[in-house]
C-alpha cells in the first residue's frame, strides 16, 4: 500500500528534528531556559508591559501620560537588555536558520498545490516583509 502524503509528511517531520539547524534551535531553548539573568530580564519586561498596558488602558481623564512614558522606556529598555543577552542572540540565530527551513518548505508545497513541480524548487531569498516579493507564494 503506498504512503499517503499525510504519513510522508510526519516522516519529513521527524527528519527535521534530526536536522543540524533544529537541534541548534532546542539547544539554543535550552541555554535560554538556563541563563538565569535572561529569565530575569523576561520576567521584568512583562510586569513592565503589563504595568504599561494597565496605564494605557485607563480613560484619558485618568491616564498619566509621564508615568506611560517612564513605563514605554522601561519595556524597551528591557527588550534592547533581552535581544541583547548571548544566549538570546544564540536563539534568534538559530531560529532564523529554521525559519529559512520552513520557507523553502512553504515554498514547496506552494508550487506542488499551484500544480508546479516542487523538485525545482529552490531556497527562497531572505524575506522582505513584503509577501508580494516572495517567491513561495505565488
Amino acid at each position: 500500500m503506498a504512503k499517503d502524503a499525510i504519513t510522508l509528511f510526519k516522516e519529513a517531520a521527524v527528519q527535521l528534528q534530526h536536522e543540524e539547524a533544529y537541534l541548534a534551535l532546542s539547544h539554543a531553548l535550552k541555554m535560554n531556559d538556563e541563563d538565569e539573568a535572561l529569565q530575569q530580564l523576561i520576567g521584568d519586561f512583562n510586569l513592565a508591559r503589563i504595568d504599561l498596558n494597565s496605564e494605557l488602558s485607563k480613560p484619558a481623564a485618568e491616564k498619566d501620560q509621564d508615568k506611560v512614558a517612564r513605563l514605554n522606556d522601561r519595556v524597551s529598555e528591557l527588550y534592547n537588555q533581552i535581544m541583547a543577552n548571548e544566549s538570546m542572540a544564540v536563539y534568534n540565530e538559530a531560529k532564523g536558520e529554521v525559519e529559512q527551513i520552513i520557507s523553502h518548505i512553504n515554498a514547496i508545497v506552494n508550487t506542488a498545490i499551484n500544480g508546479g513541480d516542487p523538485m525545482t524548487v529552490e531556497q527562497p531569498s531572505a524575506c522582505t516583509g513584503s509577501c508580494a516579493s516572495c517567491a513561495g507564494c505565488h
